[in-house]
Order: structure tokens, then sequence, then C-alpha cells
């Protein structure tokens, strides 16, 4: 299919088959875990298991809530629903491939963190429809961003296919779920949108806060130290809704500057980040996603 229309201009149609195409092959890829890995130490061993027991409960996530908008919005929106429920069946197969790998790995499911816990506590606790799908969206971005910087220091097979599956597919959920919100908000009333600045701003400070709790269980494994990661979901937490203007989500300057950021530097078209919706198109197919570093 060839076009020149941004994904952010696509049709729930265009967005539906795709989902269906990505369906039909899904669950045709396998994990290869017929080598063991060898750890540089049992901390190293520890924080992988940390960190995909996080990844886990990112998935489980979207996957709750990605059926239950699905059963919401069928009244109004059967092609939506569609779209909805395809996506969490993405992230249920998510799930179960993290469970083989956790296994694979010497790990298991296990309860969430203080941090994490409370992350989900709140986001499950969510009522409003257009507030469960931007706290989604901006937790695909900060996801989509750490497999992404996990990856270019993987060296592992096993760990880097499981990594690659991770960030090619958040790749385009990201985009997927730009739509689902813009589709939402479409509906929704202006006081309600007026409502969702506040917590674009919390979520914003709030993740990137996030970061700092996740290097004392990961960054033996994924060897991201915490400026890079901090710095790394301010710029793409913000350059996503710089370059959907339409939101009217902006990045705060003074955060930005805590970064060395600015907005006009994040709308620059001639730097697009590797996960805003126009990067993300190509990983439409799995088949031919290549994964850039950040």
């Amino acid at each position: 299919m060839v076009t020149n229309k941004r994904p952010s201009e696509r049709p729930t149609s265009w967005w539906l088959a795709m989902l269906q195409k990505r369906a039909e092959r899904m669950y045709d890829e396998k994990l290869d875990l017929s080598q063991p890995i060898e750890w540089a130490s049992e901390e190293e061993r520890s924080a992988a298991v940390a960190f995909f027991n996080a990844a886990y409960r990112a998935e489980e996530s979207g996957l709750t809530q990605a059926h239950q908008l699905a059963d919401e919005v069928r009244a109004f929106d059967p092609e939506l629903a569609e779209c909805l429920r395809l996506y969490g069946d993405e992230e249920g197969w998510h799930r179960e491939l993290l469970t083989e790998f956790l296994a694979h790995i010497g790990g298991e499911i296990r309860p969430m963190g203080r941090v994490t816990g409370t992350f989900y506590a709140l986001y499950g606790r969510a009522e409003r429809m257009e507030t469960i799908v931007l706290t989604n969206l901006m937790f695909e971005t900060i996801g989509s961003t750490t497999y992404r910087l996990a990856l270019r220091r993987a060296t592992h097979p096993a760990v880097r296919q499981m990594l690659t599956i991770l960030t090619r597919d958040e790749s385009f959920h990201v985009p997927l779920n730009v739509h689902f919100l813009r589709q939402v908000l479409a509906r929704t009333s202006w006081l309600a949108r007026q409502r969702l600045a506040p917590l674009y701003h919390l979520l914003y400070a709030s993740l990137i806060a996030s970061a700092w709790a996740s290097r004392r269980r990961a960054e033996r494994f994924d060897k991201i130290p915490f400026a890079v990661l901090s710095r790394a979901y301010a710029e793409h937490l913000g350059r996503l809704f710089v370059h959907e203007s339409d939101l009217r989500l902006a990045p705060s300057r003074a955060i930005l500057r805590l970064f060395g950021l600015r907005r006009d530097e994040l709308a620059r078209t001639d730097d697009p980040s590797v996960i805003t919706v126009e990067a993300a198109e190509a990983a439409v197919d799995r088949e031919r996603v290549q994964i850039t570093a950040l």
C-alpha cells in the first residue's frame, strides 16, 4: 500500500486492516531459546528478570484496558472496537512470550514493586475513556523508548530477539494509540478535554522521574544510566505531542530546559523521532521493520 498520508491521518478502516494483517501471522513467530544465556553475574540475571517483569506488567495492563475499552466503544464505533480488541490481543501475545522468556532465564512473574504498582493501580482506577487512552499512549511511548535503548546495548541473541519484538511492535502501537486518542477526543466534551492537560503534565513529570526507580532494579541488565533514560523519556514524550499539535498537549518548557531540549528542536521535520507516528508507520509489516537505535 503506497500513500503519502501521515499515520495520524489514517482512517480507522486502515488501522483495522493492518491489525488484521498482523494478526494472521502473529503466532507464527517463535522465540529461539535453544541456547542458555551466560550472564556476567547473578546481579545481571536478577536485573534482567526485573526488567522483563516490568515489561510483562505493561503488556498485561495494555491487554486488560484495551479489551475493556473495546466493550465500551462497540456500541458507537464497532470498527474502532475491533481495533482495540486486536491491539489487546497483540499485548496478550507479548505477555505469553515474556512468560516463556522469563522461565528461560530462571525467572517468574513477580508482584509489582511499590512505584510500578502505584502507577498501575492509579491507571486501573481511571474511568474516563480519554484518560485511559492518553495514559496508555504515554506508557507505550516510554516502553518503546526503553526497549530501543536496551536493544542497542544487548548482545545475546535471545535477549536481542525478545527486545526486537517488543521494540518493533511498540513502534506500531504508539501511532495506533494516537489514533485511538484522536477518535476518543472527537466524542469528548470541551470540559473533558481541558482536564487532560493537567493529567498530561503530571504523567510527563512522573514518568520521567520513574526512570530513577527503574535504575535500581534494572540498570545492571539494560546498562542505561539514569541521565540517558530520563532525557530520552523527556525527549520522546515531548516530541510525540509536539508533532501531534492538534491534541493540544505540549511539554513543559521548564522540564525541557532541564534536559537541554526546546520545543522548536523537537518539532524539526529534519530530525524526526524514531517513535513519532511518521517514523513508526513502517512497523505495520513486522517482517519489513528495521530497528534504528536511539
